[in-house]
């Protein structure tokens, strides 16, 4: 009997497929790495024709790499619903959402060594960038971060800086060697940020200036 062909024009088939690419992906990825035929495998396991599996993967393994960490970004923010980020100090709130996002990696380990190696090309660094700047978007969501003006760059950039740094030492030395670098790290930019609000110095005014300047030198008075 000849197998019906999938309504793909429907989002609810485009995302439960990709979950099953990725939990594909994630079976074959630890012999087979992060390659560009991860993509092809993985629909080939699913039953997939290639030009489905092109359809939602356009981008081949980089779109796995994406799935993966909104998977773990996704698992993060359940494991933290039962926490009350109100009820904790900021700096609690961000090692506690560290570790969870920590977690959260963690269960799928062998994969994520791999995936750490793929963004760590140059081809695909902006992507991994891109990617830890989601999580840290994210974590600062949960814990209640409303700022609109630079600190909302700054503190995500930092954030996303701590989870790479974070998701290494993991990796490499364990989650007890993972959590004290986060909370080495938490302390300093909490003092960053106290020397924000004490000093006269301000970085928008800064660039304000710089921006001001260029634009004379350019343009005269």
């Amino acid at each position: 009997m000849a197998r019906s062909a999938p309504d793909t024009t429907t989002p609810d088939w485009a995302a439960a497929t990709e979950q099953r690419l990725l939990d594909a992906a994630l079976e074959i990825v630890p012999h087979e790495g992060w390659t560009s035929r991860l993509a092809a495998m993985a629909g080939k396991a699913c039953g997939l024709s290639p030009g489905e599996t092109e359809l939602l993967l356009p981008q081949g393994p980089a779109d796995l790499a994406a799935l993966l960490s909104r998977r773990h970004d996704a698992r993060t923010l359940e494991a933290l619903a039962a926490v009350d980020p109100k009820t904790l100090k900021i700096r609690e709130r961000i090692a506690r959402a560290v570790e969870a996002r920590l977690a959260a990696a963690a269960v799928d380990e062998a994969a994520v060594r791999r995936w750490t190696g793929f963004l760590a090309l140059p081809p695909h660094m902006a992507l991994g960038a891109g990617l830890a700047w989601e999580s840290a978007d994210l974590l600062w969501r949960w814990a209640g971060d409303t700022a609109t003006d630079e600190n909302h760059y700054s503190k995500r950039a930092l954030l996303a800086g701590i989870l790479t740094g974070a998701l290494a030492i993991r990796l490499s030395s364990g989650r007890e060697a993972a959590l004290a670098f986060t909370d080495r790290r938490i302390a300093n930019v909490m003092a960053f940020e106290k020397w924000k609000a004490t000093t006269k110095l301000k970085p928008s005014q800064m660039m304000d200036s710089v921006a001001g300047a260029l634009g004379r030198m350019r343009y005269g008075r």
